[in-house]
């Protein structure tokens, strides 16, 4: 399976489009060697950033809905956080994407925007709030040990 890993530094056009760094493009073509989806973008619920997600882990997340009564407070709430500001985007020839404004606006973008890879999924950031978030998480971790569920080498899986 093919990461989004690093951080990496693009301008955003007077247009407002973007180059999706080519590392990220490369994992794209990976994953999507079988179907060509549209990477489908949405504003973060938790931070001022976007998120960027493949077709594929954004239908594994939205299949868990329909484990929900749809009908239910919690199913709307979660279906309209998800759903009502997402924006499927297919990037052109040369690699970039063109933002929706409301979606730049809840980023703070202006003339930059940091990528930043966060394996199955990326975000975009204004840079300095790239860097903040960056440093929170690295606080964050320091004052509570970091656990991870044991990784299980080939040899050890069914």
């Amino acid at each position: 399976m093919s990461l989004f890993l690093g951080t990496h530094q693009n301008r955003l056009d007077v247009k407002g489009r973007v180059s999706v760094p080519a590392s990220f493009r490369s994992a794209l073509r990976q994953r999507q060697a079988k179907e060509n989806h549209p990477l489908i973008f949405r504003p973060s619920h938790k931070m001022a950033c976007i998120e960027g997600w493949p077709y594929e882990i954004f239908s594994e997340l939205t299949n868990s809905l329909d484990t929900m009564d749809v009908f239910s407070e919690e199913h709307g709430d979660i279906a309209t956080t998800l759903y009502a500001e997402a924006w499927p985007i297919e990037p052109d020839k040369e690699g970039r994407i063109l933002l929706p404004d409301h979606l730049k606006e809840h980023a703070n973008l202006t003339d930059t925007v940091t990528f930043m890879g966060l394996g199955t999924i990326f975000q975009i950031w204004e840079p300095s709030a790239a860097l903040e978030r960056c440093k929170s998480a690295r606080q964050n971790l320091q004052k509570t040990p970091l656990s991870i569920p044991p990784i299980k080498t080939r040899r050890e899986q069914p």
